[in-house]
């Protein structure tokens, strides 16, 4: 490969590192073609997708990106699948491709901007979908509100209720005089 066209993969694969929301770092030695293509299109509908690099243009690109703690990582058959919308998302569909292909290793990555670890990238792909996890969050925040109205509701009912006994109370008694 002439140079120039390695400085332009160098060029892309550091881009790309910065552009995306995470990067994770799989072994995939062992898997077929057809294999890789299933694990491809998962990762498509996640919003992501696999890319593979000669290991040393990928050092080289990891190192100017910043990600120093990710070079020892590129050894043996490395292929980084680049995560654009929920990484969560595209972490649970390498998790999923995992379990139907254990040959495939997810050996670290990049999240927003941080070196995270294999089991940390692991880990990640079996958190909650974004929408689960918000919806939680609006359902806690919710909650006390749920509380105090109910309250304030009950303290009305009560209030109403014992001015509807005092007026019957009056009603029925005999007047006076």
């Amino acid at each position: 490969m002439a140079r120039p066209e390695k400085e332009a993969a160098v060029q892309e694969l550091t881009r790309r590192l910065a552009d995306s929301e995470a990067a994770l770092l799989t072994e995939y030695r062992g898997l077929t073609v057809a294999q890789m293509a299933e694990v491809r299109s998962a990762l498509r509908e996640a919003d992501a997708d696999l890319k593979i690099y000669k290991n040393t243009l990928a050092r080289i690109a990891v190192r100017e990106a910043g990600y120093d703690a990710l070079v020892a990582d590129l050894q043996g058959p490395t292929a980084i699948a680049f995560c654009h919308g929920d990484a969560s998302a595209a972490a649970k569909a390498l998790d999923d491709s995992i379990k139907k292909f254990p040959v495939l290793v997810i050996k670290g990555g990049v999240l927003a901007g941080k070196v995270v670890r294999a089991d940390q990238a692991q880990e990640l792909g079996r958190l909650e979908p974004r929408e689960v996890q918000l919806a939680k969050i609006v359902m806690m925040v919710n909650s006390p509100l749920q509380q105090t109205a109910n309250v304030l509701s009950a303290l009305l009912r009560d209030l109403g209720s014992m001015l509807a006994q005092m007026i019957t109370q009056k009603e029925t008694e005999p007047a006076e005089g």
